[in-house]
């Protein structure tokens, strides 16, 4: 359904101290940095889409979070979604929900949610019992 979506930051080098080793844990490889454009990119494995970008927003402008915008990134077992949320928040992030079931979803939903240190929303979740 994705090619790939663009979570805009203000301080780069900060975003890519908290988007590396949450991309890590979910086991996203790297597809480029570019440190003079300021953006990365990760992709998913065994595909090469869709890609998940980080970087200054392209028109220029200061970056602002939007309201009921949240990205849900796969974790392929509920205690990749407790090390990845643990990782979010040693890394700058802040807690939006804890690691748990949230059956009001499905029986199987287990997710935790957080906002990176840019207040953009995202969610890490399992779908496997």
């Amino acid at each position: 359904m994705f090619s790939h979506v663009f979570i805009g930051v203000s301080d780069f080098e900060r975003a890519m101290r908290f988007y590396e080793p949450l991309m890590a844990i979910l086991e996203n490889n790297m597809r480029f940095v570019d440190r003079e454009k300021l953006w990365a990119a990760w992709q998913s494995s065994p595909e090469p889409r869709p890609l998940l970008l980080v970087g200054k927003p392209f028109d220029g402008l200061p970056h602002h979070a939007g309201n009921g915008q949240m990205i849900a990134l796969s974790a392929k077992d509920r205690a990749t979604v407790d090390r990845a949320w643990g990782a979010a928040l040693a890394n700058g992030g802040h807690d939006e929900g804890p690691p748990g079931r949230r059956p009001q979803y499905h029986a199987d939903y287990y997710a935790a949610y957080f906002r990176d240190p840019d207040a953009n929303k995202l969610c890490v979740v399992c779908h496997a019992p």
